[in-house]
């Protein structure tokens, strides 16, 4: 039974997920580009949500900060301070709605047929939902070893660069 294995990791997956796709359609519905880069960033920070549900807090926390911050400094400096009345609202013909509906069409058509094509996700493993949720990585440990040994190599070709740079 479904509801039998509702428990708060499943709760909140579902709870970000639908977060997501529910700003993610203001997006594309709002004709209001300050409430579009609003819903653009609730849909991101949902999808950061996903991430740390999935254990990958590193893919988390870049999420936040690139996407998430990126386009609140674009709220914030390319939006706010700079729009005229003219560019805050959005009008598309019907030309452009039929043709975005198509390619969407499309596309989700195809998406849908991958994954369910796939034989392993048409019926559960029983095996695997009785497994405990591993301690997740850190991003301490991923960070240490993208700087690891090449820190050094960085700043003798640091030194290098200056005294080439100074003449």
């Amino acid at each position: 039974m479904l509801l039998g294995t509702f428990d708060l990791h499943t709760f909140l997956f579902v709870l970000f997920a639908l977060t997501a796709c529910l700003f993610a359609a203001g997006v594309l519905f709002s004709s209001n580009i300050v409430r579009m880069a609003f819903h653009l960033v609730l849909s991101l920070g949902s999808s950061a949500g996903l991430f740390f549900l999935a254990g990958a807090e590193f893919v988390g926390a870049m999420q936040l900060m690139i996407y998430v911050g990126g386009t609140l400094v674009l709220l914030v400096f390319g939006v706010m301070l700079t729009a005229q009345h003219r560019f805050l609202e959005m009008r598309t013909n019907a030309g452009e709605w039929v043709l975005s509906l198509v390619v969407g069409g499309a596309l989700l058509m195809v998406l849908l047929q991958a994954a369910f094509s796939v034989s392993q996700w048409n019926t559960p493993n029983t095996e695997r939902s009785q497994l405990a949720v591993d301690e997740s990585k850190a991003a301490t440990p991923i960070g240490a070893a993208l700087a690891g040994v090449r820190v050094d190599r960085l700043q003798q070709k640091d030194a290098h660069l200056r005294a080439g740079m100074s003449g």
